[in-house]
């Protein structure tokens, strides 16, 4: 059996994950939250093996901890100890390879990268433009290396997929000598999982993936669309930053640039403070005061004003740029949707795709609301566009590309 490592290295958080590649079938997964504080939760969760191509008799089973953990090289400690303490045996399941989560590349990486010294101080050095995450995803290299020396590790890029965008759409109309000083340009992210979506819906469809005009909605805290013709990236909606784009959790998304000038000299907001404005107390949290979709769909079922305008601005961006972008492909093909808001809140499809009758999309209310698991169409079979819910998974998408590269 070929196992591979997935790493997702948080600022005090350690996301793994162990997968049969050859088999594509999770082993096990776990999640090391508050490092560098008291308690740190430990959750690691291993999942039964099948009988051929029966499903499993057992459901996974997942063994909880708390205890203080420094940094990120104990995290790995941890995890090692759980694997051997739960299952399954590293020995028996020894990583052929580990991948690594990065999520800024900037213009450097627009592919499966093998890990040296060299890489890491390019990672290093593009912290610049992602300081909340570049660093981390540092940490967890240099803990993983440390631990895993024999194997080797590959960094998958979450702007990777996004390189292919036509310079027309990454450039931003400012002075140009500035923006090359400075790399301000358009970069996309939550490209390891646009790329997984497209491919799975077609995949889904029987479709040839290069015949297709694609839109994929990652709507979750975090929320993107990307327009993908031919399997290649073509317009997404985040930026040189996550916070462009999209109503999100707790980030605005677009907004006037002057209104931030307008708040500096008016309310004496200074740059920290807008960035935590625009990052932190935004989107439906700014709206509403809360940022989960669920609460907020409870408000509007209790006709909270708050929560209905809250909802009413998301899908408003929504069908914005939904439009936008069909015209950016000259029509399209196939509509998905994927992450925890886009997989599990009917009712933000069924207004997000309600005026797009005009492109050919015919929602059937009732595949829409059905509650059930894995890929499926949401629209009708007379519909002209395929609509979709895509559960998403980076990181079967990550352990692909690390052996594709290998």
């Amino acid at each position: 059996m070929s196992a591979i490592l997935v790493i997702n290295s948080g600022s005090s958080s350690l996301k793994y994950s162990l997968i049969d590649i050859e088999q594509e079938n999770l082993l096990a997964s776990g999640l090391i939250e508050r490092i560098g504080q008291d308690a740190s939760p430990v959750a690691h969760t291993v999942r039964p093996a099948a009988d051929g191509d029966a499903m499993p008799t057992v459901l996974d089973a997942t063994y909880r901890s708390d205890r203080p953990i420094a940094d990120h090289a104990g995290a790995f400690e941890v995890m090692r100890e759980q694997f051997a303490a739960h299952g399954p045996s590293l020995e028996e399941h020894r990583p052929v390879a580990v991948g690594h989560r990065v999520v800024h590349g900037g213009a450097r990486f627009y592919a499966p990268t093998l890990i040296d010294a060299d890489v890491e101080r390019q990672i290093e050095e593009l912290a610049v433009l992602a300081p909340l995450h570049n660093p981390a995803n540092l940490a967890g290299i240099l803990a993983a290396r440390a631990v895993f020396e024999e194997v080797p590790h590959v960094a998958v890029f979450d702007t990777a997929f996004h390189q292919t965008l036509p310079p027309a759409a990454y450039t931003y109309a400012i002075d140009a000598a500035l923006a090359a000083e400075h790399r301000v340009r358009r970069y996309g992210f939550h490209g390891t999982s646009h790329q997984f979506v497209s491919e799975s819906a077609a995949a889904f469809l029987g479709r040839d993936l290069a015949g297709l005009r694609q839109l994929v909605f990652h709507l979750g805290n975090g929320a993107s669309v990307t327009a993908i013709d031919g399997g290649r990236s073509v317009e997404t909606s985040m930026g040189l930053t996550p916070l462009e784009g999209l109503v999100m959790g707790t980030r605005s998304g677009d907004i006037d640039p002057a209104a931030l000038v307008h708040l500096s000299r008016r309310a004496g907001l200074s740059i920290d403070e807008l960035d935590a404005l625009l990052n932190t107390r935004s989107g439906l949290a700014g709206l509403a005061g809360r940022s989960d979709m669920r609460d907020i769909l409870a408000g509007v079922d209790a006709d909270d004003e708050a929560a209905m305008l809250a909802f009413d601005v998301y899908v408003h961006r929504l069908r914005a740029y939904a439009g936008a972008y069909i015209a950016q492909l000259g029509g399209v093909d196939v509509i998905s949707f994927t992450a925890g808001v886009g997989e599990n809140a009917a009712p933000v499809r069924a207004a997000a795709m309600a005026t797009l009758g005009f492109a050919g999309v015919e929602i059937d209310p009732v595949r829409n609301e059905a509650r059930e698991r894995g890929i499926r169409r949401i629209s009708t079979d007379a519909s002209p566009v395929a609509v979709l819910v895509v559960p998403t998974d980076e990181e079967l998408q990550i352990a692909r590309q690390t052996a594709e590269l290998l």
